[in-house]
């Protein structure tokens, strides 16, 4: 597996060259992509040109987030499908082949069983899609009991509940876009990761908890850098992820407020540095 660097997550804008160049000034190993971005990178200049710049940056290429409104109006959805099979297609051309996107974990609409069935037409058919083109779709589950306390319905919230929707899917490159923050606040244990083949997880995200809250009481998108405050067991996450053979990226998705406020350069240094800490402690070279 490889340190790889959304800027996004961090509140950096960043072109795919700047990009690059603060993940490899920082020590990143990887860059996660803008989809739209690549694609019209694709068509200008060739598949080649962005290959290029990943090697010459001495970078892998990440993960990219599902370019689809599955969850939203049925005519935004459509339009978007049809759209998708060409920025899968240059995705590929690339060796960009980990996608990524989350899933609500409760409904105001649909109860349970209605939901599964609802989400998993949406799904299918991106599915296939990717499949066409040799991609995989991460799904992330939402940890915290604060995203469903208040809601109608509750839905999938666990890598269980999870991998079970991937297995209904049915077209088999459907995995798990795997979180520490989610994992900890869904009460998961590092005995629910060793289960886990290299197969059943397409992407991963880490961070770390506030301290003093209640794993209850936490808050989506109120989260901490990598190792700044120990709560989430980040060293344990990592190991069992090596353990199982996890090959993938690994980008920090801390939504730091005073991440967000520092210069570009620093948000990023000071990201890698909180994941390098776990990574080193976790027996995981740099070049890993």
């Amino acid at each position: 597996m490889f340190k790889s660097l959304a800027p996004g997550a961090i509140g950096v804008k960043a072109t795919l060259e700047e990009g690059l160049a603060f993940a490899g000034a920082a020590g990143f190993q990887g860059l996660d992509v803008n989809i739209r971005e690549v694609a019209a990178y694709v068509r200008e200049k060739g598949a080649d040109h962005v290959t290029g710049l990943f090697r010459d940056a001495g970078l892998k290429i990440g993960a990219w987030g599902l370019p689809v409104a599955w969850n939203g109006p049925l005519e935004d959805y459509k339009r978007e499908l049809h759209v998708l099979p060409g920025l899968a297609e240059a995705a590929a051309s690339v060796g960009a082949f980990r996608v990524s996107q989350w899933i609500p974990p409760a409904s105001d609409d649909r109860p349970f069983r209605e939901q599964f069935q609802w989400c998993l037409g949406r799904l299918r058919p991106i599915c296939d899609v990717l499949k066409d083109h040799g991609c995989s779709l991460g799904l992330e589950f939402i940890g915290p009991r604060t995203q469903r306390i208040d809601r109608t319905y509750g839905f999938i919230h666990s890598i269980a509940g999870m991998l079970g929707f991937c297995e209904a899917l049915g077209t088999g490159n459907a995995g798990l876009l795997l979180d520490c923050w989610h994992w900890y606040t869904s009460l998961g244990t590092l005995a629910d990761m060793r289960g886990l083949t290299p197969d059943d997880v397409i992407h991963v995200h880490v961070n770390d908890a506030p301290a003093d809250v209640a794993v209850g009481e936490q808050v989506d998108q109120v989260r901490a850098l990598p190792s700044e405050t120990g709560v989430i067991d980040l060293v344990g996450f990592l190991s069992a992820l090596n353990v199982i053979g996890y090959k993938g990226p690994v980008t920090p998705e801390p939504f730091s407020r005073k991440v967000r406020e520092l210069p570009a350069s620093e948000a990023v240094r000071v990201t890698h540095r909180g994941l390098d800490e776990a990574w080193r402690a976790a027996g995981l070279n740099s070049r890993d």
